[in-house]
């Protein structure tokens, strides 16, 4: 039994390294929608949550809000002013920033 446990731990750990690298550098590309860029984290987060990374979500969170394209920029200093990002849902600051992103297309 241990001997299996071993196995599999050698196997996902390489796997769950590709995943942190694929992690750091996910970027919020300047075509693609708030919706398009938290459907990439998220799922790049999930692989690595079920290949055995404890990950926050406040990890996640301040992630999304350094990683955003410039136009964001006065977004994330607001939501950081105003907001404990600790108590921050992922769900909360999509909806905040699908908010701010319709107000750009507006203009």
């Amino acid at each position: 039994m241990k001997t299996k446990f071993e196995g599999i731990a050698r196997v996902k750990r390489p796997t769950l390294q590709a995943l942190r690298r694929d992690f750091e550098i996910l970027k919020m590309k300047t075509s693609e929608t708030i919706i398009e860029y938290f459907a990439r984290v998220m799922s790049t987060s999930n692989k690595m949550r079920s290949n055995g990374e404890q990950m926050k979500d406040v990890t996640i969170v301040e992630k999304i809000l350094r990683m955003l394209t410039e136009k964001f920029n006065y977004v994330v200093v607001s939501i950081e002013e105003s907001k404990d990002i600790d108590a921050l849902t992922i769900d909360g600051l999509q909806s905040s920033l699908i908010v701010h992103e319709r107000k750009f297309h507006k203009l």
